[in-house]
């Protein structure tokens, strides 16, 4: 059985910073992409953030405009998702996942998800 667990969200005001973290469980980690998403309310869910493997290769959305910074450790099996410059909008439920290519919503395992939330 293959879990992802995210942790790190919370309140923060805008402007400061926030590092979310996602511990994975199973064979998957050194396999697949991985990847972070969000959904904020009345939205559907878009892609953040994704690393390859090896962590050679990382990939943004647009919004992120240098303000997040994705990672990952093998030996932990842990992603992380370093977040500076928080703006208000970027308040949402943010989802850890694995899967060939996460920037191309290709997914194959999701997280419960942490909420965050930007706000003075």
């Amino acid at each position: 059985q293959v879990h992802l667990v995210e942790s790190g969200g919370g309140l923060v005001q805008p402007g400061g910073s926030l590092r979310l973290s996602c511990a994975a469980t199973g064979s998957i980690f050194s396999t697949y992409r991985m990847g972070w998403f969000r959904q904020a309310p009345g939205k559907v869910r878009e892609f953040v953030s994704s690393i390859s493997w090896r962590g050679g290769s990382t990939y943004y959305a647009d919004f992120v405009e240098g303000r997040f910074t994705v990672s990952r450790d093998n030996a932990k099996t842990t992603v992380y998702l370093q977040m500076n410059s928080l703006k208000p909008e970027d308040t949402a439920v943010y989802y850890c996942a694995a899967g060939g290519a996460p920037e191309k919503y290709e997914v194959t395992y999701w997280g419960q998800g942490t909420q965050v939330t930007v706000s003075s």
